[in-house]
């Protein structure tokens, strides 16, 4: 079991630099789901202890920093994204001395810490929302969300048709008044508990820059921006238009250009820090361009690619999402940030086709998106090769799109079932040896999955991982984008070759069919066996190669 203990002698600890080094431009991040990481009390919930139990597996791994989702007080409506409370901790997870303790030590390992922020929405049990509904209409305590007396007579209709986000309805909940009758409405995106914050006012804007101050004087090292796209909505609340999100700027609650002046501010703070503080959106946009407004040399550092996370596993949809997105945010002089699952979103093992398909193709995609320019993102369990978890229970389910859409969709408890470390009982190590409990229940294929088993396997899911990132972290930095398809790259025939600067090259089959290719170099790691000494070496379905022409030869072709 790997625990925190002293760092490693080679370990780099995480020092503010006199000189600017742009980590994040190149970063490994790995994003640890703390309720499903690892449980140090035994309760059945991850918390800062066990990630900080764990350091020394993440050092080892290779990554340079770790993003943890919510730990704040909550109602847990929403697993964490309903915050009561945004300078605490929620005591399931810890105490603000453990984070400290948990910071401390993830820097003495090399590994800077970013934390999620939800800026959009608050809790319904935040003190702001509790003093709402005690307050009259037109109150100033009011007028840090939005509510509004609704249409029809008596206000009877919510003010439009805006729909949750999870499914159930309008996302517009009515509240009742001192003597019980029906009052004003008021908007959440999301859950009713999860009211959104009017950013409109200048206490909601000065009350999130002391939340921000309040982490980064701790030394926490940035933020991930839960809904960065949403927390402006139009005057008037218009209605939606029909068909796709506008790509303009004009929907009326989602990407809204005014949002750029508050992640303007935003990095003027960051900024203000020593170290390299840093901002990444959660940003779902309709287009490359749009992402790139987020991106620009005064806002954000980093945003989730997630056309790349969408797309199949498909040799001509990636070419033109790497290229698109390589050249549309190069344009801003931001790097791309690759992402291929997440705790919204079924896991890409899963849906890559599953079993040994989706095996070989998860393996060949992890080798795909670490030789990629830029930064990534590697949600806790890739590197296990966790499939999504699409059996549980109806009555072991706990996420709020499962539950307000009656069950008709699974919702994402499939992709945040706590990851097995040892053993072949429940919980595989995830709590301590005492404790068999998990707030989600594990398959019991997960035993053959365990970091204990593949740490003693060379052909692991884990091991490629740990090799890919010891060689990534060799490579000449390409953190400017730059990328360049070589002249047999065919992606009609499911063959994509790319080359960086100083000699890498990348190749990928996306299968069916073994492809006989010429030998671009020294063969430096595959996620399937090739003959890395053949002059014309068969590249099998499904996989993605790694070489090293020492000659660095650049001929290439846009």
């Amino acid at each position: 079991m790997h625990t925190s203990g002293p760092p490693a002698a080679d370990s780099r600890s995480v020092v503010p630099q006199d000189e600017p080094t742009g980590w994040w431009r190149d970063a490994v991040i790995y994003q640890i789901y703390i309720r499903s990481f690892a449980d140090s009390n035994g309760d059945g919930i991850g918390d800062l202890q066990g990630i900080r139990s764990r350091l020394g597996y993440l050092a080892g791994l290779g990554v340079d920093a770790l993003w943890i989702n919510p730990f704040y007080p909550s109602p847990q409506v929403d697993c964490g994204y309903d915050v009561a409370d945004y300078r605490d901790i929620d005591p399931a997870y810890g105490t603000l001395s453990d984070f400290k303790e948990l910071l401390q030590d993830a820097h003495a390992h090399g590994l800077r810490l970013i934390i999620d922020i939800v800026p959009n929405h608050t809790s319904s049990q935040h003190p702001w929302f509790t003093e709402a509904l005690a307050a009259a209409p037109g109150s100033e305590a009011r007028d840090r969300y939005h509510f509004h007396p609704g249409k029809g007579e008596g206000g009877n209709l919510p003010p439009n048709g805006w729909q949750s986000a999870f499914g159930g309805g309008p996302a517009w909940t009515r509240v009742t008044d001192d003597s019980g009758r029906p009052g004003q409405w008021y908007l959440h995106l999301f859950t009713p508990e999860q009211p959104d914050l009017n950013w409109e006012n200048p206490e909601v804007r000065a009350d999130f820059e002391k939340t921000l101050r309040f982490w980064l004087d701790l030394g926490v090292d940035g933020f991930r921006i839960d809904v960065a796209n949403a927390m402006i909505k139009a005057p008037g609340y218009p209605e939606m238009v029909d068909g796709p999100d506008p790509d303009d700027g004009s929907s009326p609650c989602w990407d809204r250009d005014d949002v750029h002046h508050i992640h303007r501010s935003w990095r003027h703070v960051l900024d203000s820090y020593p170290g390299e503080r840093i901002a990444v959106a959660e940003a779902w946009v309709p287009t490359v361009q749009r992402l790139a407004m987020y991106l620009r040399p005064d806002e954000l550092h980093q945003a989730f690619n997630f056309d790349y996370l969408k797309a199949e596993w498909s040799a001509p949809q990636l070419h033109r999402i790497i290229s698109d997105s390589v050249t549309g945010l190069g344009a801003v002089g931001a790097p791309a940030t690759w992402v291929l699952s997440n705790h919204d979103v079924v896991r890409h093992l899963t849906r890559f086709g599953g079993g040994t398909v989706g095996l070989r193709r998860a393996r060949a995609a992890a080798l795909l998106m670490l030789a990629l320019p830029g930064s990534a993102y590697v949600y806790q369990g890739d590197e296990l090769g966790l499939p999504e978890v699409t059996e549980l229970p109806d009555d072991a389910r706990q996420d709020p799109v499962w539950l307000r859409s009656g069950g008709a969709n699974p919702g994402r408890d499939g992709c945040r079932v706590p990851l097995p470390w040892a053993g072949r009982n429940a919980s595989y190590g995830f709590g301590p040896a005492h404790s068999d409990r998990s707030w989600l229940p594990q398959p019991t294929s997960w035993a053959d999955l365990t970091v204990e088993k593949q740490e003693a396997d060379p052909g692991s899911m884990l091991s490629l991982y740990t090799q890919a990132l010891k060689l990534r972290r060799g490579l000449p930095r390409a953190d400017d984008g730059t990328l360049e398809w070589t002249d047999t790259s065919a992606p009609d025939s499911g063959l994509l070759v790319f080359r960086r600067p100083g000699g890498f090259i990348c190749t990928v089959n996306f299968g069916p069919q073994d492809i006989e290719i010429e030998r671009p170099g020294d063969l430096l790691l595959s996620s399937s066996p090739i003959d890395g000494t053949s002059p014309r070496p068969l590249l099998r379905a499904d996989t993605t190669a790694w070489w090293s022409d020492e000659r660095g030869d650049t001929r290439t072709q846009q």
